[in-house]
């Protein structure tokens, strides 16, 4: 196992970093040090893999196309428009519905506020429900549903209202 003082060590280098989380497996034990809060580690996913350009959002948008259903509206305007990207604040099972029974949160082509429910992700036995924090039109659902999914994963793409 670690020692105090590096236990202190390993804190105090991740608290001072863009980080946002570091595991560790020594000694047949785990050490999870959390860092930055997730609106902090956007900008450290966006060094990692850079913000899409409009050529890649309308690639975005024409791949959606196929997955929409007779219940979902195509949104062919959406290939010159900005997408806002909900990403996952925790690592967890995504799940589009309440129940397995129940209709989903939200469709592509459902128009969304701020502050309305999306999904659940369960992490541990607890259900946490990912609301927007944009207004506009769901134009991707990047998880299958039960679907694992990491931190800071791409969970749906809003065009903006």
């Amino acid at each position: 196992m670690f020692k105090f003082e590096e236990l202190c060590e390993l804190v105090r280098l991740v608290g001072s970093s863009e980080v946002g989380m570091v595991e560790i497996e020594h000694a047949g034990g785990r050490l999870r040090i959390e860092g930055k809060a997730p609106a902090a580690a956007a900008p450290v996913a966006m060094v990692a893999a850079p913000a899409p350009q409009p050529a890649s959002e309308a690639a975005i948008a024409s791949s959606a196309a196929p997955a929409l259903t007779d219940t979902d509206s195509p949104d062919d305007a959406v290939a010159d428009e900005d997408f806002h990207y909900v990403t996952s604040p925790i690592v967890g099972t995504f799940y589009r519905a309440p129940n397995p029974d129940a209709d989903p949160y939200v469709k592509i082509g459902d128009s969304v506020d701020g502050g309305k429910t999306l999904c659940i992700i369960e992490a541990m036995k607890l259900m946490n429900e990912i609301e927007s924090d944009q207004s506009g039109t769901i134009v991707k659902v990047f998880p299958e549903n039960a679907q694992p999914v990491e931190f800071g994963e791409r969970l749906f793409a809003i065009k903006v209202s």
